[in-house]
């Protein structure tokens, strides 16, 4: 099975990863199977429930793990053969806790810079940098024992950035982190891939994240291939609506109730009156719209909201790839 992460590269151009047939087994478990994917430049997110082979993907991918079988090649260069030179021209920013707790994120970064290659003197420049960009300029100084888990990412992602590579695989940045440290975590992979020039695959297994900030996704489940397409391709119209009124969940079943009556099909979804595509006898534009509003109106109801009801990540686990 082969799929592209649509339109990622222009006619010619060499992929950022290309995988052929990849497969690994540990024993009886296949961690993956027959692989192929092709990754171009931007923001991808690799999306997968833990254990889906996401971690397993990038290790193999850095050189770090040897297939079982298949082929891949990361930048142009071959996993088999060149390790070492994919390491160079790629940032890692593992998922696990990872830093020494009596070291400073400067001597860190510093440290890194140097094993990537980096002068002493440029070392130093780069990782003052990237620490600024990631948010750390004021506490580069500190020893990382003392960081609360959101620095800790910040100071993981800088190592990845510091000798300004080609290409950055980021394996659950946000894990851990508290919503509004999710949001900047975020916001950072996203200057990284469209400020910064960096290609980026990002993975997670919460979806709703990737579909926020990638432009392409890759959806991985038990090692297997499920899709890989545009993010907008994953997240189109589906044709029904969302609707939101004053009250609370009387109100809102008030409403799906009357609205049942009226001939639309719909159901609650958290707050909100979840409405499927109308039927053929309903489906002209705007009946649907005006069958809400005056129900509503008619139940004596607060509006707050009608809004389409859009496609989501978790759509393609229940569909099987074909959301």
């Amino acid at each position: 099975m082969s799929a592209v992460t649509g339109e990622t590269m222009p006619v010619g151009a060499v992929p950022v990863v290309q995988t052929s047939r990849l497969t690994k087994s540990f024993g009886a478990v296949h961690a993956l199977a027959d692989l192929d994917i092709t990754v171009g430049e931007g923001v991808t997110g690799l999306v997968g429930a833990n254990g889906a082979g996401k971690s397993t993907l990038i290790k193999i991918l850095l050189g770090l793990l040897e297939p079982t079988s298949g082929a891949a090649r990361v930048l142009g260069h071959d996993i088999a053969t060149e390790g070492d030179r994919i390491r160079q021209l790629v940032g890692y920013m593992p998922e696990h806790d990872c830093l020494p707790p009596d070291v400073s994120a400067s001597d860190f970064v510093v440290h890194m810079g140097r094993m990537s290659g980096l002068p002493a003197t440029v070392a130093r420049e780069r990782a003052a940098d990237v620490l600024r960009h990631v948010g750390l300029d004021e506490e580069r100084y500190r020893q990382m024992g003392g960081y609360s888990t959101g620095m800790k990412q910040r100071a993981k992602l800088a190592q990845a950035l510091v000798h300004d590579p080609r290409l950055v695989f980021l394996d659950e940045p946000t894990n851990g982190l508290d919503p509004a440290a999710r949001v900047d975590m975020l916001q950072l992979v996203q200057r990284i891939g469209r400020d910064f020039g960096i290609a980026v695959l990002v993975t997670s297994h919460l979806l709703g994240e990737l579909e926020r900030v990638s432009d392409h996704v890759i959806v991985l489940d038990g090692g297997r291939l499920l899709r890989s397409s545009a993010t907008a391709d994953f997240l189109g119209h589906t044709g029904g609506l969302l609707v939101e009124v004053l009250g609370g969940d009387a109100a809102r079943d008030q409403l799906g109730e009357a609205l049942a009556q009226a001939g639309l099909h719909c159901r609650p979804r958290g707050p909100l009156v979840a409405i499927d595509p109308p039927p053929e006898a309903l489906a002209a534009p705007g009946v649907a719209h005006d069958i809400v509003r005056d129900t509503t109106a008619d139940l004596g109801l607060a509006l707050v909201r009608i809004e389409p009801d859009q496609a989501h990540l978790e759509d393609v686990f229940l569909t099987g790839g074909h959301a």
